[in-house]
């Protein structure tokens, strides 16, 4: 333990990884149900359960999914926090028309056609179907869970698919997690990743928006999107795709185009974005005057936290110096230097 640290500060320091332990915990519970039980609430579940029609679905919902999670929220006090404090602030039903008036699913229509290794097809969500809708909530005390959301009818959604397997999805989740990029840019933007081509289609809707250069580095994924999916998009004039490579672009060309924003989406999830969040966040040095924005910027930086903690336990000079900084700004402020933690 840090010897800078008075008992007081040691003792909240200890509650706090309490709370981070109680914060895994619901993060596994929740991922397991995800990954090997999505579907287990069905409608019939939810009308054997309600036969009076007394509660609503959300309440309802949520008293399931703990039980299928292993509380008991009846008679353990512990879970009954848990109810409290994570499940009931983390799930939400949502609806299937708030997401089908989006601009995208109302103007592009994705054929169902193969391109070399790539294909455009279709999955669902089918109802009362459990699954993550937005970006990783972490509270101003450090408590964190995912956000599950479900319909109450069936959900399809447009997929990329690569040899066979899930390349990119334009779920709810990603429209939620696109938005607050969407929301701000302005002048010329730059995004890296291509995709389905929601948040390029999205921007240059944007009469702030001038242009939308895309870097993707898979010259197939660009053929497939020039052919099915860039000749229904209303100002395609405002769109540029280069082929190249990201970190080669943001080095070498990107400087020379002083773009007014920088939007980067360029991973799947935490696994496998952290490192390459972490890599981009030390190069916008080069590019002074543009203002980089990160898909599930959230998600990543709770990744980067706890990749820091004890790091900042041992050398912290007080408990206000470790919420410093393991705070979403200052994290922002490391991960973009060249400081590397021993």
């Amino acid at each position: 333990m840090n010897r800078n640290l008075n008992p007081d500060d040691i003792e909240k320091v200890r509650e706090l990884r309490e709370k981070i332990q109680r914060n895994n915990d619901v993060s596994w519970m929740l991922c397991d149900y995800l990954n090997d039980n999505s579907c287990f609430i069905t409608k019939e579940l939810m009308d054997s359960v309600n036969l009076g029609g007394e509660l609503n679905e959300e309440t309802l919902y949520i008293a399931l999914l703990t039980g299928a999670c292993g509380l008991d929220t009846d008679n353990n006090e512990d879970d009954k926090q848990l109810l409290t404090d994570y499940f009931i602030p983390a799930v939400r039903q949502l609806d299937t028309k708030s997401y089908l008036d989006n601009p995208y699913y109302r103007n592009i229509i994705i054929p169902e056609v193969k391109f070399g290794n790539w294909e455009l097809t279709y999955q669902k969500y089918c109802p009362y179907e459990a699954f993550i809708y937005k970006d990783l909530i972490t509270e101003s005390d450090f408590r964190q869970f995912p956000c599950i959301g479900f319909f109450n009818d069936e959900f399809r959604f447009p997929t990329v698919m690569e040899k066979a397997h899930e390349w990119m999805s334009l779920k709810p989740s990603e429209i939620e997690t696109s938005q607050y990029a969407i929301d701000v840019i302005e002048g010329k933007v730059v995004t890296f990743g291509l995709g389905l081509g929601y948040f390029t289609y999205m921007a240059s809707l944007k009469e702030s928006v001038q242009s939308i250069t895309v870097i993707e580095r898979d010259p197939e994924v660009i053929r497939l999107f020039e052919y099915c999916i860039l000749p229904q998009f209303q100002h395609p004039e405002k769109v540029e795709i280069i082929s190249a490579d990201a970190f080669e672009y943001v080095k070498e060309l990107m400087p020379d185009r002083k773009f007014d924003y920088a939007f980067v989406d360029l991973w799947h999830d935490v696994s496998d974005g952290l490192e390459i969040y972490l890599k981009i966040k030390k190069l916008e040095y080069l590019n002074g005057s543009t203002k980089f924005l990160y898909w599930v910027e959230d998600s990543l930086l709770s990744g980067f936290r706890w990749q820091i903690f004890d790091w900042v336990i041992k050398t912290a000079r007080s408990y206000d110096e470790i919420v410093e900084c393991l705070g979403k700004q200052f994290l922002k402020k490391l991960a973009a230097t060249q400081f590397a933690v021993k």
